[in-house]
């Protein structure tokens, strides 16, 4: 039997939450950060810098299956993020940076991950398991209107996730495999309610993970998406028949299921998909599991990961555990069990592979939609908790941010003066009127807010979100306007490249040994260098090498030919220094 459900949904707490809030909110989340800055270290940068390459090449067809950096693949082995970041590089006009053409086209992506989750929770919140207990004399709330309050909740929950602010403003691969996960989880969700569009987002969604690096991830969702939906089948089946086969219940009462179509058609998408892997090699999963790193322990490892964990998917974790322990007599359910496994497999991936944040982020739209089906199970004390906790730990931060901001300006108080003077040597401040005018701007938009949640506002369901996901919006204002200068100054490599052109001028090329993707990217792009692997021959004036090939330099070059002119840093980082060498004339 289908046990009771433990959400208790009146229709006035499923009230819209205004469009135009809602669009403000995505726009004060999405905006800040694509002006101002250039691509970060590490994965900005490396990814910008194959996508600049690309655009460039003359090769032909060939090489956009083939993406090369100085001749190095990418570490990341996918190919739909590199065709976009190329595409908008090239269709640019000339007066717009080609960082800024690929941030904008990225910035789509991030806005269609946000439409995406929306929908896939408001056709998960529509099946009949989802819905609110009915009242003995009606007053509940309507299934399309509590559908479209949850889908406001998972998206506020998404927003509000910590790890999703930084990783998702970056240009890199990892936000793409973002945007087709979450168009997969749409079209499985609304496959029952919709054909074409579900079919297509399942199309996309699946490939696109195929092509973006993550064919692995991809091939498992979809995987066990075809085997819930053939669940779903043989349980309905069963549901509709008559209670003497120990089933209860009618097919009319579950809603819109899986057809056969559905379940053919998933299954030829992942097959289809399968087959692109294999043929074109893209299959290469690198298992990291914990302590597998030289000089590290299995426990530390863990303890790392589960801070990881911690940190980058709240306010998720929390309120998806209560989903999953409220809603434990449905876990089976399709507003569950999906969530469930879209979450599962990138956790898995996180504690698996090497690229621990990125998997996680995958995670992050299936826990928004775990931690929106807590909502209708809050009690009013958990709520306020909840509140009371995000208003004191947004204003704090906020607070922190202004007050160590005007230190950095005026030098007063001291200490924060001091402390930021220590994390960015060589930075100088500069008063900028229009972030200091749009960081007001959303400091006293966070005032209103917290008056207007403080307020007698009980009944919506999505109310507990709003502070959350207003409070992570404004720290990422603050950070992307009071503080992107400095934050730019830190995660830039374009101090350290303007050293380098100081130091050698304008070489007609510049050798290179051993030096990261990172570093030949930010030298091609803020330098205008024309770099030349070492190795491969060149008559080169200068040469920069990394540090970490100082104990075997002698074995690869005459040093008699070369002599050293000293050691560029970033500021902020000695551990990306590079080792000048320039050429000696031959006497």
């Amino acid at each position: 039997m289908n046990q009771p459900t433990p959400a208790i949904v009146a229709q006035n707490a499923v009230r819209r939450l205004p469009r135009i809030a809602l669009l403000l909110l995505c726009a004060a989340y999405l905006l800040p950060g694509l002006v101002g800055r250039g691509p970060w270290k590490s994965a900005d940068i490396t990814a910008f810098g194959y996508m600049a390459e690309l655009a460039r090449s003359t090769e032909g067809i060939a090489r956009w299956f083939d993406p090369r950096l100085l001749g190095i693949a990418p570490e990341t082995p996918a190919l739909v993020p590199y065709w976009i970041g190329a595409l908008a590089i090239k269709i640019a006009p000339a007066w717009l940076h080609p960082d800024f053409a690929v941030r904008i086209v990225f910035a789509l992506l991030l806005w269609g991950t946000f439409t995406a989750t929306w929908y896939a929770v408001y056709y998960l919140a529509r099946t009949a398991r989802a819905q609110p207990v009915a009242f003995a004399f009606g007053g509940e709330a309507r299934p399309t209107d509590y559908a479209r309050a949850m889908a406001d909740g998972a998206l506020l929950a998404l927003i509000a996730c910590l790890g999703l602010a930084q990783l998702g403003h970056e240009t890199t691969p990892a936000l793409a495999q973002l945007y087709f996960a979450s168009h997969l989880f749409y079209g499985v969700a609304a496959l029952p309610y919709r054909r074409a569009g579900p079919v297509i987002a399942l199309v996309v969604g699946t490939l696109g993970m195929t092509l973006s690096g993550g064919p692995t991830v991809g091939l498992a969702l979809a995987t066990g998406s075809v085997l819930f939906i053939a669940y779903e089948r043989r349980r309905m089946r069963r549901a509709a028949e008559p209670a003497s086969t120990g089933w209860s219940g009618t097919g009319e009462d579950e809603g819109p299921g899986y057809t056969r179509g559905a379940l053919f058609t998933m299954a030829g998408v992942t097959l289809l998909a399968a087959a692109l892997a294999i043929g074109l090699g893209l299959l290469q999963w690198k298992i990291d599991l914990p302590g597998a790193h030289p000089g590290t322990s299995i426990a530390s490892d863990i303890r790392s990961q589960a801070r990881l964990l911690l940190w980058f998917t709240w306010p998720a974790w929390p309120l998806a555990l209560w989903t999953l322990w409220r809603w434990r007599r449905q876990l089976a359910a399709r507003h569950v069990a999906l969530p469930f496994w879209f979450a599962l497999v990138p956790l898995a991936a996180t504690w698996t592979t090497d690229y621990s944040d990125r998997s996680l982020m995958l995670a992050l739209p299936a826990m928004a939609t775990l931690a929106a089906f807590a909502l209708p199970t809050f009690r009013r004390s958990v709520a306020a908790l909840v509140d009371w906790f995000t208003l004191l730990f947004f204003s704090g931060l906020a607070l922190l941010g202004w007050i160590y901001w005007i230190a950095m300006q005026t030098g007063y108080p001291p200490k924060p003066a001091a402390s930021v003077a220590r994390l960015v040597p060589g930075f100088v401040p500069e008063f900028s009127p229009i972030a200091f005018v749009l960081a007001l701007a959303a400091t006293i938009a966070w005032c209103w807010l917290v008056r207007w949640r403080t307020g007698r506002h009980r009944a919506a369901l999505w109310k507990t979100l709003v502070l959350p996901a207003g409070g992570t919006a404004l720290c990422w204002m603050l950070l992307m306007t009071l503080w992107l200068p400095p934050i730019d100054y830190a995660r830039s490599y374009a101090p350290q490249v303007r050293a380098v052109s100081e130091r050698v001028g304008h070489p007609k090329c510049v050798a290179e040994l051993a030096l990261s993707r990172a570093h030949i990217a930010a030298l091609q792009y803020h330098g205008h260098f024309e770099l030349q692997p070492l190795l491969l021959g060149t008559d080169c004036p200068w040469l920069l090498v990394a540090p970490e090939t100082i104990e075997r330099l002698h074995t690869i070059i005459s040093l008699d030919q070369w002599r050293f002119a000293g050691t560029l840093r970033r500021p902020s980082s000695p551990s990306d220094d590079l080792l000048l060498y320039e050429k000696i004339a031959p006497r």
